[in-house]
């Protein structure tokens, strides 16, 4: 069989590596221009208390993914968005439908749907904290440990 020189195999590396680069770089652009999270607000902070409707859970092996609740407050239902799984488990903190909460939060906009950013949520007597002073998650201190 032929045996294939190393000077022959340079041309296609070096067109390899060209096109790897090419679509690097046409793909950035479009990568870069999906919607970021969105960010907490305290121009639009808000107080609300309602009963939760609906808890939303990721699926298991995702517990790094937010946790969602549907928070009845009257005829409106709002979405209120916690905090990663994890870190509720960590806190030791469960939230079920039924459950009377407050919430303080930003209102804000992903994409074309209305949530609420929850900075803190209070049941009961225990009230757990999410976001500190400046709106960041405290969960990334957490993560960090």
């Amino acid at each position: 069989m032929p045996r294939i020189s190393a000077v022959r195999q340079y041309p296609f590396l070096l067109s390899l590596l060209t096109a790897f680069c090419f679509l690097a770089l046409v793909l950035r652009p479009a990568l870069a221009s999906e919607p970021s999270a969105p960010k907490y607000d305290f121009q639009t902070e808000t107080k609300i208390k309602g009963t939760v409707q609906d808890v939303s859970l990721p699926a298991s092996g995702h517990e790094k993914d937010a946790v969602h609740l549907v928070l009845k407050i009257g005829d409106d239902a709002i979405d209120v968005y916690l905090c990663p799984k994890s870190f509720l488990d960590e806190m030791g903190v469960a939230f079920n439908k039924g459950d009377e909460i407050a919430v303080t939060g930003s209102k804000v906009k992903s994409g074309v749907t209305d949530l609420v950013l929850a900075r803190q949520a209070q049941k009961g007597n225990d009230t757990l904290i999410l976001r500190d002073d400046k709106g960041n998650p405290v969960w990334v201190w957490s993560s960090k440990k």
